[in-house]
């Protein structure tokens, strides 16, 4: 007999009840996602990691408090929680650089310095977004594998592993992430390089 495949909305509403394991459902049927998710945006796993806990510790606490109103629509929710708490993460650590007004101080010296760093970090953001929306543009597989290999910095093993395919075909998978992406990057004439 064929287990029944409960909705997200009937797993919320069996862990307010206080079913403790329907989170875990929950948790593992979109954990690859949301993650992947946190990656792209902060371009650091062991962070990605940190921002994926405090996620779900958010989801429990308003799930809890009676608060969750997203009836049929859990993931965008998550997801919405995940991508606040990173940038609410850059904010934070993304402070402007202070200094003190010595007998030497000379404001020029702050502005230069500060408007090289702000236009690389811009040229930076610039390159990486225009990557991004070109690994949107893969197939769903090859994307999943490039994101793993290169955002996550996980092995081919791992890769294999979590996708339940041979690493044969995760490399496969790869390369053919690698030629398209090459192809997208010609097509639209990206720059991916600072000048």
């Amino acid at each position: 007999m064929r287990r029944q495949i409960l909705s997200d909305q009937q797993l919320i509403g069996q862990y307010i009840k206080g079913h403790e394991g329907s989170l875990e459902v929950l948790i593992n049927r979109h954990k690859s996602k949301i993650f992947t998710h946190i990656v792209l945006i902060v371009r650091d796993r062991a962070l990605a990691e940190d921002l994926f806990q405090d996620t779900f510790i958010k989801v429990i606490k308003t799930l809890r408090a009676g608060k969750y109103r997203e009836e049929g629509k859990f993931l965008p929710w998550v997801m919405r929680i995940a991508h606040n708490l990173a940038v609410d993460y850059f904010r934070k650590s993304n402070r402007m650089p202070t200094t003190s007004g010595g007998d030497d101080f000379d404001i020029f010296d702050v502005i230069s310095d500060t408007q090289a760093s702000i236009e690389d970090v811009v040229v930076e953001d610039e390159i990486h977004s225009d990557l991004r929306a070109l690994v949107e543009e893969l197939p769903e597989k090859q994307k999943e594998v490039l994101i793993m290999r290169h955002y996550c910095d996980m092995s081919f093993k791992d890769i294999a592993e979590e996708t339940n395919v041979s690493i044969n075909t995760a490399l496969g998978r790869m390369r053919y992430a690698l030629i398209n992406l090459r192809v997208l990057i010609e097509e639209r004439d990206v720059t991916l390089t600072r000048d």
